[in-house]
């Protein structure tokens, strides 16, 4: 018994001195500081503002090519899916009376032109020369006529003639100057310029016979249909042996830009101040999955106008107004078509959150 009393003690010393040991380490070890975030967290995505519904459209809006010109197509020269240039012919309508029609005016334009020729040449030599020969032969009898006249002249004045016959020398002498006079008018008239008057009505005739030259030659071009734009053939609405015309106009076919393409959104009228040029926007649709593209805001409409996307959503308010706002696409999608409806989410462009900053035992943002 008396040799197991000082095992008490030297347990209570042994932990007194494994508590002063541990004590002694607390006092000398620094206590360890909660571990600092030295990194920036990443910036928070930009938050959504609004979300409006809107459809894919090219770079310019389809234009739907007709004909210029009444008759029947005779053939339509591309598919849907074709790439076109301006300029392209995409379909042909039969008109074959206007060549004829063409042939005509051709022939009277040249009439016209020899009309004026003829009336600036004036009269023939042959002409010409026959009035020249008239007043010589005139000219040739008159002086037979003033020789007899004088004759008979100095004959009664000697008493050696009647006065009857001075009468009738004298009478023969006045109807040989007439002649000449009647022969030098007409050699005048064959050898004078046309008349001013003439000559611009020869001009009018010709005029008249190339402007008809010209509409015909204008109508017979536009029976080759040639779009205006450049794009792809979206839609095909006509065959070969359907009738065009001017008055109940039908488009041949639909072209669309698609080089580049764009997003036409429907901002409703109370969102409208949400949205601005340059404002940063992310496109989901379905056919993306849980893809986004993103874009920019490249202008908006002047006009408000009634609501033409339709979500399909029940709730949907359709009397509303809206306005169009045009999108640019940062990057090509070719899930993207011509159409798709997508909805447009704009964004608000956020400062990022800022660090995480350590203050001595507590780390604070």
């Amino acid at each position: 018994m008396t040799l197991s009393r000082p095992m008490p003690v030297l347990m209570l010393c042994a932990l007194c001195g494994a508590a002063g040991w541990f004590g002694g380490s607390a006092r000398h070890t620094p206590a360890r500081l909660p571990e600092l975030v030295a990194h920036a967290e990443p910036a928070a995505e930009m938050p959504v503002v609004l979300a409006a519904p809107g459809r894919t459209e090219g770079a310019s809006e389809p234009v739907n090519v007709s004909a210029g010109i009444d008759g029947v197509l005779s053939a339509v020269l591309v598919e849907e899916g074709q790439r076109v240039k301006a300029g392209d012919t995409i379909a042909r309508v039969e008109r074959p009376e206007l060549k004829a029609e063409l042939d005509q005016s051709k022939a009277a334009a040249e009439t016209a032109r020899q009309a004026k020729a003829r009336l600036l040449r004036g009269s023939r030599v042959e002409e010409r020369q026959q009035a020249a020969a008239e007043v010589s032969r005139a000219r040739a009898a008159l002086d037979q006529t003033l020789i007899h006249f004088n004759r008979q002249s100095t004959l009664l004045e000697t008493g050696d003639v009647p006065r009857a016959s001075f009468d009738r020398a004298r009478g023969d002498k006045e109807v040989a100057e007439a002649v000449v006079r009647a022969a030098l008018e007409r050699e005048k008239l064959l050898n004078a310029p046309p008349l001013p008057e003439e000559v611009a009505k020869a001009d009018a005739e010709i005029r008249l016979a190339e402007e008809r030259i010209r509409a015909l030659a204008a109508m017979i071009a536009k029976c080759n249909v040639r779009t205006p734009t450049g794009g792809t053939v979206v839609r095909r609405f006509m065959r070969a042996g359907e009738v065009v015309s001017v008055v109940f106009p039908q488009p041949i076919v639909s072209v669309v830009d698609a080089s580049r393409m764009r997003v036409r959104a429907e901002v409703d009228e109370r969102d409208i101040a949400h949205v601005r040029a340059g404002q940063p926007v992310l496109i989901s649709a379905d056919a993306l999955r849980a893809r986004k593209v993103s874009g920019r805001v490249a202008s908006l409409g002047s006009l408000m106008g009634r609501k033409r996307v339709r979500t399909g959503d029940p709730a949907e308010k359709s009397d509303r107004d809206v306005l169009e706002v045009l999108v640019d696409l940062d990057e090509a999608e070719p899930r993207l078509v011509l159409g798709l409806r997508v909805t447009v989410q704009f964004l608000n462009e956020a400062a990022p959150a800022p660090a995480a900053v350590s203050r001595g035992n507590r780390a604070t943002l």
